[in-house]
């Protein structure tokens, strides 16, 4: 029997990934809840390469509970990137930076003290990846979105799916109020379970993203990714927000 059924494709097998960006990814290794070791990294950004992924964000948290510091995660990827020099079969790298909404985020927006995730994207630049709890947002949620924006700053919600607490009406006025939202493509996969899958392929279908990334966080976690079962009706919603930029 085959694994997939003609209505079904896999992420490596639908063309999606050829030249595309990941937004997300926890690959820096050693500073967060993802990747520990170089030698992991090194072949999970081959594999992305492999895949066709052409430019990869490394995004490692920062948050009360994860004290990174924009100075030293700079010098974390500055490592990675002497590191990388001379091995062929890498994607472009790029740093930035999955910011919880919380006071961490606050005082950093204050001082200005914070890792834009695209300055190379057109109309976009100083972009940040900024996510909340899953389970409840934070005090003035749209108060601290809308600072954001005063300070120059463009926010993208990372992985909206996965906050069961929001309302369709709150993602229509996150688009409305200037916030980019940031599918996670594990979601449309099911890795975080049926409620998220169903969430996700709903705003996909409504055209509700603006980026995709694969929130990576362990080799085996993206090999998983590139050979789960996503439904072939989606690529053609998957493909503009994927293509190059």
């Amino acid at each position: 029997m085959w694994p997939f059924s003609p209505s079904t494709t896999t992420l490596a097998c639908s063309g999606l990934l050829e030249g595309a960006t990941d937004w997300h990814s926890h690959i820096l290794p050693g500073v967060d809840d993802g990747i520990k070791t170089i030698d992991e990294t090194f072949d999970t950004l081959r594999t992305m390469k492999e895949a066709g992924v052409a430019r990869v964000y490394l995004t490692p948290h920062i948050m009360e509970d994860v004290p990174n510091t924009p100075c030293a995660l700079r010098q974390h990827f500055e490592r990675l990137c002497e590191s990388t020099a001379d091995v062929a079969d890498m994607p472009e790298l790029a740093l930035g930076a999955e910011n919880m909404l919380d006071t961490v985020f606050s005082g950093r927006l204050t001082e200005r003290d914070l890792i834009p995730i695209s300055a190379r994207t057109p109309g976009h630049a100083d972009t940040l990846l900024v996510e909340t709890s899953f389970a409840n947002p934070p005090m003035g949620l749209y108060e601290i979105l809308s600072d954001t924006l005063k300070a120059g700053y463009f926010p993208m919600l990372a992985h909206p799916e996965r906050y069961l607490y929001m309302s369709e009406s709150d993602y229509t006025r996150l688009r409305r109020e200037g916030v980019m939202l940031q599918l996670n493509l594990p979601s449309i996969a099911g890795f975080y379970g049926p409620q998220v899958k169903q969430r996700a392929i709903h705003l996909l279908k409504k055209g509700m993203y603006d980026f995709t990334g694969s929130d990576t966080h362990s080799l085996k976690w993206y090999r998983r990714l590139l050979e789960a079962p996503i439904p072939r009706s989606l690529v053609k919603h998957l493909a503009p927000i994927m293509s190059p930029r």
